[in-house]
């Protein structure tokens, strides 16, 4: 596959995460019911940062696979 092509698909794959991203914060936005703020540990949390939580469940499952010795040749 050339580099033009390679570009163009990593574009439509961030443009497509982007979008997913901000549907589901509206969609957030738009059940939060307008009255007082909850308190508690998650009020000020703000929107989930799925980028981030994606990193690390990349990286959670990483290590699982290496204890389960899934890249260590005999």
């Amino acid at each position: 596959m050339d580099q033009k092509k390679k570009m163009a698909a990593a574009l439509a794959a961030v443009t497509a995460y982007i979008q997913t991203e901000e549907e589901a914060l509206c969609t957030q936005m738009a059940a939060v019911p307008a009255g007082p703020e909850p308190a508690g540990p998650s009020a000020g949390a703000g929107p989930v940062n799925l980028w981030g939580l994606s990193g690390r469940q990349a990286l959670m499952q990483m290590g699982t696979m290496m204890q389960m010795k899934a890249f260590h040749r005999p």
